[in-house]
């Protein structure tokens, strides 16, 4: 955000929600999983589409470069990984948001630091057409991609990474939780989300005051809001990852 004002801002938001996060996350040997939410060109790379970044933004960057760290880390593990990627057809439109991340167009695959990811094994890729990725993976019949990976690997802890923290990773883990909470999603127990693995987009007030139907969306307030609206619905919000000795 930059100025005096927009820091002042966060500031006072914070003093008015404030939440206490989790501290570190210890990576067990077993029983967890790595949930990547939408790390795709068209919400992360420089001008790659209606929703991407339009300068080198310092929170993404560090959002992508967190992925890379602990993606390789469960890979070195051969820990499961499960991957959300947005795709969307072009007459299939998402309101309220403008097209984006339409099949075809590269906005929908991998950020290039990521590709690596469709190469390995224990990684699991799932294509979602709509904000909630744990809805996505629900098909007509009832089952569930995300359930039975949950119970194939017998995961009791998910660490979810991604963008947007006040939108689709919000609404996975809030859907997650509340799946958890009726014994549709065993063994799992807990959901955690990596703070400095989110990211969240940039729209200042006085552009989107020149937008028509566009809401101001200040990364830094909104990031806070979406980690204090998770922990609220029961997530776990931890702000280190660290290997257990």
């Amino acid at each position: 955000m930059g100025t005096e004002a927009d820091a002042a801002a966060v500031d006072l938001l914070r003093s008015q929600i404030p939440f206490q996060t989790d501290g570190e996350f210890v990576l067990p040997p077993r029983g967890v999983g790595l949930v990547l939410v939408d790390l795709c060109n068209g919400f992360c790379t420089v001008g790659a589409g209606n929703l991407a970044p339009v300068a080198p933004n310092k929170q993404i960057s560090k959002m992508v470069e967190e992925t890379n760290r602990l993606s390789k880390l469960f890979c070195d593990r051969n820990l499961p990984i499960f991957a959300f990627l947005d795709t969307h057809y072009p007459d299939k439109p998402e309101p309220p948001y403008p097209p984006h991340c339409i099949i075809g167009t590269g906005e929908e695959n991998f950020v290039p630091d990521l590709e690596w990811l469709e190469k390995e094994p224990n990684v699991t890729i799932k294509r979602k057409s709509c904000i909630d990725g744990y809805i996505s993976c629900i098909e007509k019949d009832g089952s569930s991609v995300f359930v039975d990976w949950v119970g194939k690997y017998q995961i009791k802890t998910v660490l979810v990474l991604g963008i947007c923290t006040d939108i689709c990773v919000l609404d996975f883990a809030s859907s997650t939780l509340a799946a958890r909470n009726i014994d549709r999603v065993p063994p799992l127990q807990d959901v955690v989300i990596y703070s400095e693995g989110c990211a969240t987009y940039d729209l200042p007030v006085e552009i989107a005051m020149n937008i028509k139907g566009a809401l101001a969306h200040p990364q830094d307030l909104m990031h806070h809001i979406g980690l204090y609206m998770a922990k609220g619905r029961g997530a776990k919000v931890v702000d280190r990852v660290v290997i257990e000795p």
